[in-house]
């Protein structure tokens, strides 16, 4: 009995997250409930417990996870300030002249938020708005409208600087460490939250190219605008204004991952130039007042009580869950599976896949990776890679009907002539290309690890 319990602590844990309770309390709830229960039965050590006050004080005194509240003020400032509403329709102005302009300007646009603000939430709502309703007067179909969209808006999760890399680069760093300990390795080398945003520059490239390429080829819109119906506008005006609205996020972009790529700032840091940017752009196009710092603070303090609570809470349950033994009854699994590395990896993918339909990317990466990260670490897998493909897995559940929240926050906006079943066949393609993508990286693991290699030697 002892040798399922960790099974069924996970198992658990996801029926009471399906119940719809709070993250947090959900997973140290569960945690110490079955702690209570195994001691009561024999089958668990509380003296385990006595580890989590260093635990919970590793968590407050962890310098890296400072970058969380800085990119999530970044994020919030940046679509407080209408950047994004100028921005779509500059670039619409600029691509009108072709068939799929507009599709092209939503995924370039797109793109440019998901590197500015990291959140996907804030995007796909952002863009549901100014675009969708434009699109489907235009001609897009419901599927391809809503598809676009919301693909777009998760490319938040994969192109730096990201909360989710942030937070899973946090996690495989940990995980890391802890394979090269169990392999007897007492000098460990390190990953950090650097190399995976380095590492996610060229396949978030590569997806974003693939949006393109899907919405020149298969989203043409039905209707085009006569002339008549545009507006009269010079070409140099048009790509003046959009050169006006596209510099100061581009900018800001190169600021924050460049200072990284460089070696002058850590992530930490460049996070620091992020916020600080985000605030000096907002004021500049005069979206900067004492109501919008209130909210933008608001706003800010939510998110990152609510990630670091989550943390707190998947600190309880991964504590628990090695006291039942759990690591090693994974670890057993893993080595036991016919096909070794390859298998295991596989296995460990289609998991995050499927809990993608009923977990967050947060509780994923807080509960799954600091299991299952230091057994496949251990069996030789490269850190940067594992975190991409993670991270291009995650992304993914964010548009896999029935719980993808991308799903969710554009049905929230979404005019009720469009149909949810629409919204589930727009996005399917667009799930098939992360697929691709995915199975691109494991053919050829360089598209992650190279460029860490060349800039970090």
């Amino acid at each position: 009995m002892a040798e399922f319990m960790p099974f069924l602590m996970f198992l658990t844990a996801c029926l009471v997250l399906m119940a719809g309770y709070p993250v947090a309390l959900s997973l140290a709830g569960t945690a110490l409930l079955f702690a209570l229960g195994g001691a009561a039965t024999g089958h668990f050590d509380m003296a385990f417990l006595q580890a989590l006050p260093n635990r919970l004080f590793g968590t407050i005194e962890n310098t890296t996870l400072i970058a969380v509240p800085l990119f999530i003020l970044m994020g919030v400032m940046l679509e407080k300030s209408r950047l994004s509403e100028d921005l779509l329709e500059s670039m619409a102005d600029l691509f009108g002249g072709f068939r799929s302009g507009l599709g092209i300007s939503v995924v370039l646009v797109g793109a440019l938020l998901a590197a500015s603000t990291g959140i996907v939430g804030a995007t796909v709502v952002t863009m549901g708005l100014m675009s969708l309703p434009t699109m489907l007067k235009r001609g897009y179909s419901s599927a391809q409208a809503t598809g676009v969209i919301a693909a777009t808006g998760t490319l938040g999760q994969i192109i730096p600087p990201s909360i989710a890399l942030v937070l899973l680069g946090d996690t495989l760093s940990s995980a890391y460490q802890q394979a090269q300990l169990n392999m007897g390795i007492f000098t460990p080398k390190t990953v950090s939250i650097g190399d995976l945003f380095v590492g996610a520059i060229i396949p978030g490239l590569i997806l974003v190219l693939m949006y393109i390429l899907y919405v020149i080829l298969f989203s043409r819109p039905a209707l085009q605008l006569e002339p008549e119906q545009q507006v009269a506008q010079a070409p140099v005006d048009k790509l003046s204004r959009a050169m006006r609205n596209l510099l100061p996020p581009v900018f800001l972009i190169v600021a924050v991952l460049g200072s990284i790529l460089t070696g002058a700032a850590t992530p930490t840091e460049a996070a620091g130039v992020g916020a600080f940017g985000a605030t000096l752009l907002a004021g500049l196009r005069g979206q900067l007042s004492i109501t919008r710092l209130r909210e933008v603070a608001q706003s800010t303090t939510e998110v990152t009580a609510m990630v670091f609570l989550i943390l707190i809470g998947a600190a309880v349950f991964s504590l628990v869950f090695r006291g039942f033994g759990g690591e090693e009854i994974v670890e057993q699994f893993f080595n036991d599976l016919p096909g070794g590395v390859v298998a295991a990896t596989l296995l460990v993918m289609l998991v995050i896949f499927l809990l993608g339909f009923i977990l967050d990317f947060i509780e994923i990466t807080f509960v799954v990776v600091p299991i299952v990260g230091p057994v496949l670490l251990a069996m030789g897998l490269d850190p940067v890679w594992l975190g991409v493909m993670i991270a291009i897995n995650l992304q993914t559940s964010f548009l896999t009907p029935p719980f993808g929240f991308a799903l969710f926050y554009l049905r929230g906006v979404a005019p009720e002539s469009v149909e949810t079943s629409d919204m589930y066949r727009g996005v399917m393609p667009f799930i098939a290309m992360q697929a691709l993508l995915m199975l691109m990286l494991s053919i050829w693991p360089q598209l992650a690890t190279w460029l860490p290699e060349l800039i970090y030697k």
